[in-house]
């Protein structure tokens, strides 16, 4: 069985998880506190960041690298295209949700009411917490506009995009930090995927102290 290193409201940690789920591959979950930095950890991963993957004999880590992986080790159950311009999509849009909204929305809405207060950090940034609700309005637009042209974020068919950008908003949504009435096609959209088998652990997440809203694990809303 391969384990995880993770924590669980970390998007890029969900990436993983989601991706380890949909291509049933049979995992333990071990929460780890990264930033204790213990040296076991380290020895895992000298950069000291979550998620890492001991799977196959090896300790993988950076989620982009452990899903490549899995796409590569898996293919039975595809999370990218096989064509190259749909390949490009899909990486695109995984680097558009793991770098800019992770650096204009999560970072400054998850991390800021809830990072900061389990590592004992002090209290949330009002600016960035405002920050974070403004900007989040741009990708939920954006995410509209991908949905009036396709089925899935990058296509016809759900893949690693959409992953990536469920694994950021299920954290937002734990917090009760998306406007699910902005937009009726991102609702739909996140509907469906959360409806999937491999979002259950993600619906049964538990962070003490952060109890969810009453509709985060209500498949219709």
């Amino acid at each position: 069985m391969a384990t995880l290193y993770h924590v669980p409201l970390s998007p890029f940690c969900r990436k993983v998880r989601l991706s380890l789920a949909e291509k049933k591959i049979e995992c333990e979950l071990i929460e780890e506190r990264y930033w204790e930095q213990d040296p076991d950890f380290l020895r895992r991963n000298p950069a000291g960041k979550v998620p890492v993957l001991k799977i196959d004999g090896m300790t993988l880590s950076e989620s982009a690298a452990i899903c490549e992986y899995l796409e590569e080790t898996r293919p039975d159950v595809p999370l990218l295209p096989k064509d190259p311009v749909g390949r490009f999509e899909v990486r695109r849009l995984v680097g558009w949700f793991d770098d800019k909204f992770h650096r204009e929305v999560t970072s400054n809405l998850v991390y800021e009411r809830v990072n900061k207060k389990v590592m004992k950090q002090g209290y949330p940034d009002s600016k960035n917490v405002k920050t974070g609700s403004q900007k989040i309005k741009y990708h939920l637009d954006y995410m509209t506009w991908l949905l009036d042209q396709r089925r899935w974020l990058a296509g016809d068919v759900m893949t690693l995009a959409d992953f990536a950008a469920a694994a950021h908003l299920s954290a937002l949504d734990y917090i009760s930090d998306v406007d699910w009435n902005r937009s009726e096609a991102v609702k739909d959209w996140y509907a469906k995927i959360k409806s999937r088998p491999a979002f259950r652990g993600i619906l049964a997440d538990q962070v003490p102290g952060f109890p969810p809203p009453a509709h985060y694990a209500d498949l219709d809303f």
